[in-house]
């Protein structure tokens, strides 16, 4: 475990809890990145003002793709003290709490569908210092009525607009009910939407009171055009929500 992993979680935390005081926020997904040239992405990417990246960890089981796991986590954590935000994509996301935490992620989002019980699940994750969420697929029922336990658990919440496992899919429109289902059983919670969202599909997540944009391949398409894609994705993010957005100040310094 690299000493970086832990010790300068609590200053990440602190950046990644702020992110959304200002409106809502864009998480680059690092599945649409070239994995030979991480670091070198990682560096890139802080340089023009990204503050946390997104994670898609599969495991062929749970989703029909395989990425990656705790060691490959571990080595970008010594590289970037960017927010790394998890996201399990995996069967018995309980036995990997904490190869996760120790590899450095600062973020684990498990799936509702992953999971018998989410609370113990959930309590677990926050008990090693890390921000616990829950995401739901899209033909998932998410039972609200009445308020499950585990709700009030949760650092966030994340939506899928495509069903998990690959990057470029088409955005699902029907999913912003269950965004406005969150909002209204518990407001306040940061809910985040992960799939097809772009230029063309952030405004109506905005609308329903996204806080947290997941963006691939709209991001990444243009591997020399990082900046530039960065630039026009926030301004279209300002255009349908005109605050500030903490999440686009530059930052040469580590945290």
């Amino acid at each position: 475990m690299s000493p970086s992993a832990t010790s300068d979680r609590g200053s990440r935390l602190t950046v990644w809890d702020g992110l959304d005081q200002s409106g809502p926020f864009i998480t680059p997904s690092l599945l649409a990145c070239d994995f030979g040239r991480m670091r070198d992405v990682l560096d890139r990417i802080a340089r023009i003002g990204v503050q946390a990246v997104h994670l898609d960890v599969m495991d062929g089981r749970f989703v029909p793709n395989l990425t990656y796991g705790p060691p490959v986590i571990a080595r970008w954590r010594e590289a970037t003290h960017l927010v790394f935000d998890a996201h399990l994509m995996i069967v018995e996301p309980e036995r990997w709490i904490d190869p996760f935490a120790d590899a450095g992620c600062d973020t684990l989002v498990v799936h509702l569908e992953a999971v018998e019980q989410p609370g113990p699940v959930l309590e677990r994750i926050k008990a090693r210092g890390l921000r616990a969420g829950i995401a739901v697929n899209p033909p998932t029922l998410l039972r609200l009525d009445p308020v499950p336990s585990w709700l009030a658990l949760l650092d966030s919440a994340l939506v899928m607009s495509v069903m998990p496992g690959f990057g470029g899919q088409v955005f699902d429109p029907s999913v912003l009910s269950k965004v406005a289902a969150l909002k209204q059983a518990r407001p306040g919670l940061r809910v985040a939407i992960d799939g097809g969202i772009g230029p063309d599909t952030l405004a109506a997540a905005v609308a329903t009171g996204v806080d947290q944009l997941v963006i691939g391949s709209a991001f990444f398409r243009a591997d020399d055009q990082l900046e530039v894609a960065w630039s026009d994705l926030n301004q279209r993010l300002r255009q349908v929500n005109p605050s500030p957005l903490l999440g686009t100040r530059r930052r040469t310094d580590p945290l």
